[in-house]
């Protein structure tokens, strides 16, 4: 299986084992389709750049392409079984090997990134663009510190742009203690949004200290009934409904959602809604390119955002990862350590 791309240049082939552990999987299915494997070692093109991963993610997009849900995702990934097996959007570890028309890398950067669509992060070794959504890690983190920067907040930074929040206005966001809530918090707060954060009685004390200027514990009250009102609603994990949260935005405010809702409504509600004057639902396309994952650095660096992590388990324990984040109650995020951790 080629995780990569095209060739390697030859100078830079020694060294290297013919194969790599990752994990793979042949079909759709739950957890337990996934098994450690060896893979053919991934090859790199001129403009491409070897990564030795040290640490990677489990998060709901893995989990999503996993298990195909929705089940149009098969148009996308392969109709009967999986044409990617080996997973993994978000990764951190070590430049290896560069392609010769490279010039932004060299052997031995500590780089991260995202890698949707061509996936391949949850293996020993990565092959990637050289211009595509990776960069230098930021200065005074960990690999797995590094790992999680991505997938949450590119996800909340899509939100943000897409509904033109400015500092002064009012948001809520359900799901707050997810990796897409806990990075929307801190990331609002960095442009002096007035926050309102809704979560269980657990992590009160956790979303507090992420910024949020209010937090709703919605196992004591139900927040729908809230009597302040909202610039926009972020629903950060899938669980509300426009129709919920309607009563909450002023006139003119945006629903901004992560979940198609039930019967897809979201999608629908997205394309009517913008041509009718009052409230509105968007769906907030996400940015996955270079630009989006230096400007995470530069968050990171600034003490804008911090990743927050619930547990981290080796490679050899991915399943048990998978099953873990799909218990729904997974903190911010869920790292897996390709290296052991020193």
């Amino acid at each position: 299986m080629q995780v990569g791309l095209a060739t390697r240049p030859a100078e830079q082939e020694s060294g290297y084992d013919a194969f790599v552990k990752a994990a793979v999987r042949s079909r759709y299915g739950p957890p337990e389709v996934v098994r450690i494997a060896e893979v053919d070692d991934p090859t790199v093109g001129n403009n491409a750049v070897l990564v030795r991963v040290h640490a990677t993610t489990v998060n709901r997009t893995d989990c999503a392409y996993r298990a195909a849900k929705p089940f149009f995702m098969r148009a996308v990934t392969g109709l009967v079984r999986p044409r990617r097996k080996v997973l993994g959007t978000e990764f951190a570890g070590v430049v290896e090997a560069v392609g010769e028309d490279v010039a932004s890398f060299v052997v031995g950067d500590r780089v991260f990134g995202y890698n949707e669509g061509a996936f391949g992060t949850h293996a020993e070794y990565l092959a990637v663009p050289a211009d595509g959504a990776i960069a230098t890690m930021p200065a005074g983190v960990t690999f797995g510190e590094a790992a999680p920067g991505t997938e949450g907040s590119h996800y909340a930074l899509s939100s943000i742009k897409k509904t033109g929040i400015k500092a002064g206005q009012d948001v809520l966001v359900y799901g707050a203690t997810g990796s897409i809530g806990s990075a929307a918090v801190q990331l609002l707060k960095s442009l002096d949004v007035t926050v309102t954060a809704v979560c269980d009685t657990a992590n009160l004390e956790m979303v507090r200290g992420l910024g949020a200027d209010r937090v709703v514990d919605y196992t004591v009250e139900d927040f729908t009934a809230d009597e302040q009102r909202y610039d926009v609603v972020i629903d950060a994990v899938g669980k509300t409904t426009f129709g919920q949260c309607r009563r909450l935005l002023r006139s003119g405010g945006v629903y901004v959602f992560s979940d198609l809702g039930p019967w897809w409504q979201n999608l629908a509600l997205a394309l009517v809604t913008p041509l009718l004057r009052g409230k509105k639902v968007q769906l907030a396309v996400p940015q996955q390119d270079q630009e989006m994952v230096r400007y995470v650095r530069e968050l990171i660096e600034s003490g804008r955002f911090r990743p927050v992590i619930d547990r981290r388990y080796p490679l050899d324990q991915i399943v048990d990862a998978y099953r873990y984040v799909e218990t729904g109650q997974k903190i911010g995020n869920v790292v897996i350590d390709v290296v052991p951790q020193t």
